[in-house]
C-alpha cells in the first residue's frame, strides 16, 4: 500500500518511535516535583522545549505544548484577542485557513466580534495588499497559514507580517503544514504547529507567543505551561515530537528536493495522461510533497475508493467526499473545480516506483469511474424550453450536473445558451469552473422554482 496522505498525518518517524519508548521509562513522573524522578522528567521537558524552540526560531520561554494543533490555534486566537480587547475586537483571516482557525473565527463573530475574510487568487495565495487594506484601528489580530493544507500553496507570510507589524497588529501563523520543512520567515507574533504533521506522535501541539505580545489565556487558570495549556504534560509524546522535528529538519533539504521532483512528475504528467483535468495550486511556491488535481465528470468519493483498492491512500477536498455535500472551502475560495478532486501528499521516503505506479493506475481508474457515471452517453434529462436548452439535474449530485451540461453543449449553436437546473451547492462552484476549463461563457445564476438555474452561453 502506498500512503500518499502525509498532509493529514505523516507516518511516525523512526526517531520519534525510539524517543517515545525511551521516555516512557524516564519521563513518567510529574516534572513539577522536586524529587529525583520529577527532576529527571523536568530535564526531559526542558530539553524538548529548547529543541523545539530552536526549530521554530523563538525563545524556549515563548513556547508551550498543547494537547493538539487545533487546541494551540484555539488558545492562540482566544488569548491574543482577549489580550488586545482594549484595542478592539476585529479579526482578520484568509478564506483558505484550516478549519481550526475558521471555527475559532466563527465563535469570535458569534460573540459579537468583527471578522474579515481575505480572499485568494486562483492559485490559493493571498495578496499582501489585501491584508494591509483589511487592517483597521480596531483590529486585534490577523491570522494566516504558512502553507495551504489542501493545495500546498505557500503564503506570503513575510510580506503580510510586515504590513501587520507596521499597523501594530500581531499576526498568528498556522505553520502546521510547513514546520517540518523549515522555519517560518517573517516577523510573526504567534505561531502554532502539530507534531503528527511532521512525523511526531499525535496529541502534541505547540503554541509560540513572542515576548511583548499582549496575551490573556482564557479558561480556568493552571500553573502548567505558563497557564496557556492546562493539564498534565504528555511528556513521552512531547519528547518524541521534539526529537522527530529535529530529525526531519536534518533531512529536509535533500528530501524536499527529491519530493519536488516526484510531485512535478505528477503535475506535468497527469494532464497528459488523463483528459479533462485541472491541476490546482501555485506551480512554484508550494510545499515539496503536495500536488492536487481535479477530474471532470468524476465522483470524488468513488475515485478515492477505487484508488484505495488499487493500493493508494490519497485524500480529497471534493464536495462528494463530504457528508454535507458542500464544496471544500479552499477550492471554493480559489474558484477552481471541486469534483473528482485528488490530493497527493507524499511523506518523506516515498519511493519513485510508487509514484510511477500511481501514474500507471490513475488513467484507467478515472476512465472506469467516468464510464460508470455514463459521462459520454446521451442523456434523457434534457428538454427544450423556449430559446434555451434546459438540463434538469434537480436531485442529482456532483458531478452529474456538469456531466449533463457537457453532453449537451454541442447541441446548441454558438451564442446559444444552456440552462442547468440544480439543487446541489457544488454546482455553484463546478459549473463556472467547467466553463473556465472548456472555454465557454458562464453568464450567471438566477433563482428557479426549485434549486438554482445556471446559465451558460456557448462560446465555441
Amino acid at each position: 500500500m502506498a500512503y500518499f496522505d502525509a498532509a493529514s498525518a505523516a507516518p511516525l518517524h523512526p526517531v520519534a518511535r525510539q524517543a517515545l519508548l525511551a521516555s516512557l521509562d524516564e519521563g513518567w513522573a510529574d516534572p513539577a516535583r522536586l524529587y529525583r524522578e520529577g527532576r529527571r522528567a523536568r530535564l526531559l521537558l526542558d530539553a524538548a522545549r529548547e529543541a523545539m524552540a530552536e526549530c521554530v526560531g523563538c525563545r524556549p520561554d515563548e513556547l508551550v505544548f498543547t494537547p493538539s494543533g487545533t487546541r494551540a490555534v484555539h488558545s492562540g486566537v482566544a488569548g491574543a484577542l482577549a489580550g488586545r480587547r482594549r484595542v478592539g475586537s476585529h479579526l482578520i483571516v484568509s478564506a483558505v485557513e484550516h478549519s481550526s482557525v475558521l471555527h475559532a473565527a466563527e465563535a469570535h463573530e458569534a460573540e459579537g466580534g468583527g471578522l474579515t475574510h481575505v480572499g485568494v487568487d486562483r492559485t490559493g495565495a493571498v495578496d499582501p495588499a489585501a491584508y494591509a487594506a483589511a487592517l483597521r484601528e480596531d483590529t486585534a489580530l490577523a491570522c494566516l497559514q504558512s502553507a495551504n493544507h489542501e493545495v500546498g500553496t505557500e503564503q506570503p507570510v513575510t510580506e503580510v507580517a510586515q504590513a501587520c507589524r507596521a499597523a501594530g497588529v500581531p499576526l498568528l501563523v498556522d505553520a502546521a503544514q510547513s514546520l517540518g520543512w523549515g522555519r517560518v520567515e517573517g516577523d510573526w507574533s504567534l505561531l502554532t504547529g502539530s507534531a503528527h504533521k511532521w512525523g511526531g506522535p499525535s496529541g502534541v501541539g505547540l503554541l509560540a507567543v513572542r515576548k511583548g505580545v499582549r496575551f490573556a489565556p482564557q479558561g480556568p487558570g493552571d500553573e502548567r505551561e505558563s497557564g496557556r495549556a492546562p493539564g498534565f504534560e504528555n511528556l513521552p509524546a512531547i519528547v518524541a515530537a521534539a526529537a522527530s522535528l529535529r530529525a526531519v529538519r536534518a533531512e529536509a533539504a535533500a528530501e524536499a528536493a527529491r519530493l519536488r521532483e516526484l510531485t512535478e512528475r505528477i503535475r506535468t504528467r497527469v494532464p497528459a495522461l488523463v483528459p479533462e483535468v485541472e491541476v490546482v495550486g501555485d506551480p512554484a511556491r508550494r510545499l515539496p510533497g503536495v500536488v492536487t488535481f481535479s477530474c471532470l465528470y468524476v465522483d470524488g468519493e468513488t475515485l478515492l475508493h477505487e484508488l484505495d483498492r488499487a493500493g493508494f491512500s490519497v485524500s480529497s477536498g471534493s464536495s462528494c467526499t463530504s457528508s454535507t455535500l458542500t464544496p471544500s472551502h479552499v477550492l471554493k475560495a480559489m474558484g477552481v473545480l471541486s469534483e473528482g478532486n485528488v490530493r497527493v501528499s507524499l511523506p518523506p521516503g516515498t519511493a519513485a516506483e510508487d509514484v510511477e505506479r500511481f501514474l500507471e493506475v490513475l488513467p484507467g481508474t478515472v476512465a472506469a469511474v467516468r464510464e460508470k457515471l455514463g459521462a459520454p452517453a446521451a442523456t434523457e434529462t434534457v428538454r427544450t424550453a423556449g430559446p434555451d436548452l434546459v438540463v434538469d439535474a434537480l436531485g442529482r449530485r456532483c458531478p452529474v450536473p456538469v456531466i449533463e451540461l457537457a453532453k449537451v453543449i454541442g447541441d446548441v449553436p454558438v451564442g446559444g445558451t444552456v440552462r442547468v437546473l440544480s439543487d446541489d451547492e457544488a454546482a455553484r462552484l463546478d459549473i463556472p469552473a467547467w466553463c473556465e476549463m472548456r472555454g465557454q461563457e458562464y453568464v450567471g445564476e438566477e433563482p428557479a422554482e426549485q434549486g438554482t438555474a445556471y446559465l451558460i452561453r456557448r462560446a465555441g
